[in-house]
């Protein structure tokens, strides 16, 4: 089993304004991927779906691509 990326790479705090980071764990339809696929944990999970849901908010990443 893979590690988590975030606890890897010592990262304490996922930031929505870090598009290139986001965009690593959606697909090219810029949906999230699942927690299996990428060995993320639960907790940076979380954190993720908040930073790529306030990212879209703001118009960072795409709801959809196309």
């Amino acid at each position: 089993m893979k590690q988590c990326f975030f606890s890897k790479n010592n990262i304490k705090h996922i930031d929505y304004k870090d598009t290139e980071i986001l965009k690593k764990f959606l697909n090219p339809h810029a949906r999230m991927l699942a927690r299996k696929k990428t060995s993320v944990s639960a907790k940076s999970q979380r954190q993720l779906s908040e930073a790529v849901k306030r990212a879209r908010f703001m118009g960072l990443i795409p709801f959809i691509a196309r």
